[in-house]
This record gives C-alpha cells, sequence and structure tokens, in this order.
C-alpha cells in the first residue's frame, strides 16, 4: 500500500505532525512518498519514483485550499484523498489533527467509504481549459461597474445578468464562494450545479439549482474591458467582449475519503456555528 503526503509548511505544526504520520504508516508497513519539492522535509521517496496508479490515498495537510492546490497541481493521480484539517473552516479537510491516528486506523482496517463528487470542466474555442472543484466565476475584473453576462444551459436561453459576476458551483462549491454570495447549501453528493449570480443589479434575480446539464455556455456581453474566469480560484483566463466559453461535467470525479463516524450535518452545525439545539 502506498500513502502520498502533500504538506501546507505554512500551517502551526505541520512539519511536525505530517512527519509524525510518515513515521506511523511506516511502522505500519506502508510505503509513504511526497511532493517532490518536500521529500527533503520528510525524508521519504519523491511521488515522481511511483507510477500514479499505484498510489493508494493521498493525504493533504493543511485546508480546503490545500486540497484544491492538490487536484490543480496534480491531475494525473486519481487516488481519493484524506484532507487534514490545519486551517479554519474544513468542509473538504474534515479530519482534525486530534482524530487523525484513529481515521488513518480505520483506512488500514478497511472502514471507510469514498465519495464521488462532481467536477467541472471548461472549454473554450473547442480546447479543455479548466478543471473545477468547487466552482467556475466569471467576475468582472478590471471593469468598474456592472458587466453583462448570457447563460444558456443545454443550447436554451437562461438568463442575462447585469451584476459584478456569475458563480457556477459544484455541491462540493456550495459552502464556499456561493454561499458567500448568498447561494444555498447543497448535499455534496448531488449531481447539479449552482448558479449563483455576484451583486446582481436586479433583486428577482436569484441563485437557482439545477439538474446536471450537458453543457453550460457563457457569453460576455458587455463593450468593456475584458472579464476574468477562474475555476477555483487557482486556473483563470480572461473572456474578451462577445466571447464564450463553456462548462460541462468532467470526466474524472473528486474522490475524497470518508472514515466510517462522518457526518456531514455535524459539520455544517459545527463550521458555520448553527445554535439551534433538540429540545424536551
Amino acid at each position: 500500500m502506498i500513502f502520498a503526503i502533500v504538506v501546507n509548511f505554512t500551517r502551526p505544526h505541520a512539519k511536525e505532525l505530517a512527519n509524525d504520520i510518515v513515521r506511523y504508516l511506516q511502522q505500519n508497513d506502508v510505503e509513504v512518498v511526497a511532493a517532490d519539492d518536500q521529500v527533503s522535509e520528510l525524508a521519504v521517496k519523491p511521488m515522481s519514483a511511483v507510477d500514479p496508479k499505484a498510489i493508494d490515498f493521498l493525504i493533504s495537510f493543511g485546508g480546503d485550499g490545500s486540497i484544491l492546490s492538490v487536484i490543480h497541481k496534480y491531475p494525473h493521480i486519481d487516488a481519493p484523498i484524506m484532507g487534514v484539517n490545519l486551517g479554519t473552516l474544513g468542509f473538504l479537510a474534515d479530519v482534525s489533527p486530534s482524530s487523525l491516528y484513529a481515521s488513518i486506523d480505520q483506512v488500514l482496517a478497511g472502514k471507510y467509504s469514498v465519495q464521488e463528487r462532481l467536477m467541472l470542466k471548461g472549454t473554450k474555442d473547442g480546447v479543455a481549459s479548466c478543471l473545477g472543484v468547487n466552482e467556475m466565476v466569471v467576475h468582472r475584473g478590471p471593469n468598474h461597474s456592472l458587466v453583462d453576462i448570457g447563460l444558456w444551459v443545454d443550447g436554451v436561453y437562461f438568463n442575462t445578468f447585469s451584476a459584478d459576476g456569475v458563480i457556477v458551483s459544484t455541491p462540493s462549491g456550495s459552502t464556499a464562494y456561493s454561499l458567500s454570495a448568498g447561494g444555498p447549501i447543497v448535499d455534496p453528493l448531488l449531481d447539479c450545479l449552482l448558479i449563483t449570480p455576484i451583486c446582481p443589479h436586479a433583486l428577482s434575480n436569484r441563485p437557482i439549482v439545477l439538474k446536471m446539464p450537458q453543457q453550460i455556455e457563457i457569453q460576455y456581453l458587455s463593450s468593456a474591458s475584458p472579464v476574468e474566469v477562474a475555476f477555483d480560484g487557482m486556473c483563470r483566463f480572461s473572456l474578451q467582449p462577445k466571447e464564450k466559453f463553456s462548462i460541462s461535467a468532467a470526466d474524472r470525479r473528486f474522490r475524497l475519503v470518508s472514515v466510517e463516524g462522518y457526518d456531514y450535518f455535524a459539520t455544517l452545525r459545527s463550521k458555520l456555528n448553527w445554535t439551534g439545539s433538540l429540545r424536551n
């Protein structure tokens, strides 16, 4: 069994915890590899030294952003990811340092499941340009006023938004930027998309949840400066006036390890500070 490790060393105690886990895995007869630029810190083989298909699990030490970075940096690795939360919210990185050893024991004992989550693919000029785990955002960029953005769903005109931008989110991303812009929280295992306008001029423009379409087409309709398109805040390109690009489901899925006892609703209550409680 091979575990790959990627660490965000800017997080407090990340190096110490990662090295402890490396030793623990090795004591359990697990081969450990690490990101090539981190092997000197962890004293293991580089990931490039093994077949990506031979990697059974990947542990990301950091937060949700660290997981997104791992997926974008290593798109050829399809191993399920265990996210260790050394940050704040942690909807994707849902394993706390205090429960990490127990979670690893469950994985080694086969007491886990793998969540297969939707990812997005962006295509411009017929060429796939970006993958997204959380969302695709069209933002007004350098423009100082609202921009007009047209959307078509499976070839049918949907709406033109006069807004700061539009977010097309996966269910996993419903607790990310879309939530900040007023979008709904959606079960991360559903196959659907959320369309959330950013500060729309018309108050009647509300977020909407759609069954996963074959394709969403977006056109920048204003005659102004180019707008910015970003996937997960990492892959970016500009969209010129009248240019179009399309979004569809990616061929691959984001695979997240879920150990026994994981409770998504408990995560929501904790991370979002919900104050409701059961009463007799």
